[in-house]
């Protein structure tokens, strides 16, 4: 990525448990940092159309995240979970999150966390409009020009951007936060720390060795 000022990059996935789980702590850590512009990019996690009881380990992976970061799991989701049918399709979930990041790109973080409620607390399917039309209406969007830019080419094209390029980044775990500066990619977030061991790592970065 070319640019000049440091910036932050999160790279992430709406069917990640363990972004879900961070999610408090990234908000808390940029919270704190508004002035740095915050990159977010979708990772695809989940591009196989396969059913949640294919991935065996989700229900251990989520008592993990709960105990480490006390992220709750809703009974709506854990009743989609335990009937094992439901299909987690990351590139429409990339999709519904481009759309709300076209429209309101100041926002990113609230969309992360809004999505992630409505699946895992919720158990709102990530590749259902409705769901994208309660995220509008709660963030005082426009939830007809959500949907209308859920169909189109142009967030299609977004998606792919976003995929292509954590791909060039050789980013394969989710969460990643990174800093970019001095033509470095620098880790300083990711799995379960917290947002004050963020932080302490982010100002690391700046320390004149």
């Amino acid at each position: 990525m070319e640019t000049k000022q440091d910036t932050l990059i999160y790279v992430w996935d709406a069917y990640c448990g363990w972004c879900y789980g961070f999610s408090e702590s990234i908000r808390g850590f940029y919270k704190n940092h508004p002035e740095i512009p915050l990159t977010v990019l979708s990772g695809g996690l989940f591009l196989d159309n396969l059913p949640i009881k294919k991935f065996s380990y989700i229900s251990e992976g989520n008592k993990r995240i709960n105990k480490l970061t006390g992220a709750e799991f809703g009974p709506s989701y854990q009743a989609l979970l335990s009937e094992g049918t439901f299909t987690m399709n990351s590139k429409d979930a990339a999709i519904g999150f481009s759309a709300l990041r076209s429209l309101a790109p100041n926002h990113l973080l609230e969309f992360t966390s809004a999505m992630q409620k409505a699946f895992y607390y919720n158990g709102k399917s990530l590749s259902d409009p409705e769901t994208y039309r309660k995220i509008a209406i709660d963030h005082h969007l426009d939830p007809e020009q959500v949907l209308e830019r859920l169909k189109s080419q142009e967030t299609i094209i977004d998606v792919q951007n976003d995929f292509n390029t954590v791909q060039q980044l050789g980013i394969n775990s989710y969460p990643s936060l990174l800093l970019h500066k001095d033509n470095q990619l620098i880790p300083i977030g990711g799995g379960v720390m917290t947002s004050d061991k963020i932080e302490a790592r982010f100002k690391d970065c700046y320390i004149i060795k």
